[in-house]
């Protein structure tokens, strides 16, 4: 009475721990189904597996627990790799718990469960018909094998294998349910723990995006320098989470105005770092007295090494603004910005020129000086502007947006700024961008 008692407790006790897991339990692998001895294991295994912190060493357990009962002389457990689309050893023990080498199961039964998703029992491997031939089986004089798939919601997580050689070894159909139920609580174990790492890598990556807008935040200019010969307004849009897209726009110490328009080729927050590393020699450079040329081209110097080794370049645009209307105008390989001239009631666009800074050492740019009149503006922008597509995929091109600067260039540089985002929002129609959208214009008023 006391061992019928115990058994249906402990049967009773293990529907509880399967049902509190949501495990599917097929009639073949119900605990109604096992001995005593194999119920007592596997609820072992049960525990171990799914309380234990120490994920690797409960598979081993509930490796060495199964070849115990079933008196194999070798288990293995194994993880498929969607990826490589191939099985990967996680546990290979032998006797009293010892690592054997990973290699010198049979190949041909494990491919053939994997195949079918279906268990195999043979207790007479070396000469059933079926496996005639198999390597494995030959060398290692393998008598009993049985091997059950891992399967979590249809998709194979991996296979459980056990064997032995000695003559008198056999596995019989409570061996079989073991083995299969084992599987299956290994099977949701493995998955759990893929989820698992799946979400820290989630985690991992919201917070990397997190101090990459952080970043960004810091590098955007928090108020503009208050000029009085000048209207300047500002726009920067990221397409998604990070931008590769910045501007900065600072006095320096004689009260020179200095803008900056850049466009890294990457996102993430290596692209947040490498703007604020770009930022950082720019400013250091003008606040020491180097000439635009000079701010440009040391800045690239700089950036090399770093570029070199992460594979990332910004091209950028350089300008310095006097109180008079005198400026100058550096290209690094960006998108050359509009100059409006007041006079003429024409916009045009300036020279291209330069290369990225972080390609080459010795970058030939050069710079372009202006003589500003009292309404001229200027517009620098990325081509996340002049890129951006209506739904029939049409860009909006270099042409609309000269158009737009001419019909609107005698308003403020904020309804320069407005007018401009409008005639692109309503060209694209909806249709979301795909790309950072940063502009600034500096309107010079004398």
């Amino acid at each position: 009475m006391r061992a019928t008692s115990f058994r249906n407790a402990i049967q009773q006790s293990f529907k509880n721990f399967l049902h509190s897991r949501t495990i599917f339990v097929t009639p073949d692998t119900s605990p109604e189904n096992l001995t005593e001895s194999h119920l007592r294991t596997l609820y072992q295994i049960a525990q171990w597996i799914n309380s234990s912190l120490e994920f690797n060493q409960s598979l081993n357990n509930a490796i060495d627990a199964v070849m115990q009962v079933t008196r194999a002389e070798r288990g293995f457990l194994m993880v498929h790799d969607e990826g490589a689309n191939r099985l990967r050893v996680l546990v290979a023990r032998g006797i009293d718990g010892a690592t054997i080498e990973r290699e010198g199961y049979s190949t041909t039964i494990v491919n053939q469960v994997v195949q079918t998703r279906q268990p195999i029992l043979t207790n007479n491997a070396q000469f059933d018909q079926e496996y005639t031939g198999s390597k494995s089986i030959i060398m290692h004089k393998l008598r009993a094998i049985l091997c059950t798939p891992m399967m979590v919601n249809e998709r194979l997580v991996g296979v459980v294998y056990v064997d032995t050689a000695m003559k008198a070894g056999m596995f019989g159909p409570n061996d079989m349910s073991l083995v299969t139920a084992v599987s299956g609580l290994a099977a949701r174990a493995i998955e759990n723990a893929r989820l698992y790492q799946v979400a820290l890598e989630k985690g991992r990556l919201e917070r990397e995006l997190q101090m990459a807008r952080e970043i960004q935040r810091g590098l955007l200019p928090q108020q503009l320098p208050d000029v009085s010969n000048y209207e300047i307004a500002t726009w920067w849009e990221a397409a998604r989470e990070v931008a590769g897209d910045f501007y900065d726009v600072f006095r320096a110490k004689d009260g020179m105005l200095s803008t900056v328009m850049a466009d890294v080729s990457d996102k993430g927050a290596p692209a947040a770092l490498f703007m604020a590393v770009t930022r950082t020699l720019i400013r250091s450079h003008v606040h020491n007295g180097v000439d635009p040329v000079q701010v440009v081209t040391s800045t690239n110097d700089l950036l090399l090494p770093d570029a070199e080794q992460n594979g990332m370049f910004v091209t950028l645009y350089y300008s310095e603004f006097q109180a008079d209307g005198y400026s100058v105008h550096v290209n690094a390989g960006h998108n050359p910005p509009i100059h409006y001239r007041a006079a003429s009631k024409e916009a045009t666009f300036m020279p291209i020129g330069g290369r990225a800074l972080g390609w080459f050492p010795n970058n030939p740019v050069g710079s372009i000086e202006l003589e500003l009149e009292p309404g001229d503006l200027m517009v620098l922008y990325t081509d996340g502007l002049t890129e951006a597509e209506n739904p029939e995929g049409e860009p909006y091109g270099e042409e609309r947006l000269a158009d737009i600067v001419e019909r609107t260039a005698t308003s403020s540089a904020d309804d320069v700024r407005d007018a401009i985002l409008h005639h692109v929002a309503e060209f694209c129609d909806g249709n979301p961008p795909f790309d950072d959208m940063t502009m600034l214009v500096v309107k010079y008023i004398g």
